[in-house]
């Protein structure tokens, strides 16, 4: 998809975009302690609600892809602290992908489809 392309069809009579903003900022619980809670979160709320909502549908792919990126690059990062390297690399991973989350959630808020960089795209 295009960096900034409207997505408009929805069944739901609510705001279209408000469950695309909340699959993006469920990928913060993480941050709040819940393990995992990056994954799981965007995960049960799309795996729930993409059938009914298309909008959804692409935007929890496009969180799921992201966070599972994240997870990775972070993975990586914990080996590389053998080298110091990690300890480095480390938090700009966690700050990158906590200000790409907010500032996807803000244009799903206005409904524009968000395109995180430096993701590796599993589910298409």
């Amino acid at each position: 998809m295009n960096d900034e392309s409207p997505i408009t069809e929805s069944k739901s009579n609510k705001d279209p975009h408000m469950l695309g903003t909340l699959c993006h900022l469920l990928s913060l619980t993480l941050f709040i302690g819940v393990p995992f809670g990056n994954l799981l979160g965007p995960f049960v709320l799309w795996s729930l609600k993409r059938a009914e909502d298309p909008y959804l549908n692409e935007v929890g792919k496009e969180v799921l892809n992201f966070q599972i990126s994240v997870t990775l690059y972070a993975i990586i990062c914990g080996i590389l602290f053998i080298t110091f390297i990690g300890i480095v690399l480390l938090p700009i991973v966690l700050m990158c992908s906590i200000v790409l989350t907010i500032v996807a959630a803000l244009k799903s808020s206005e409904g524009v489809f968000y395109s995180y960089p430096l993701t590796i795209r599993f589910l298409k």
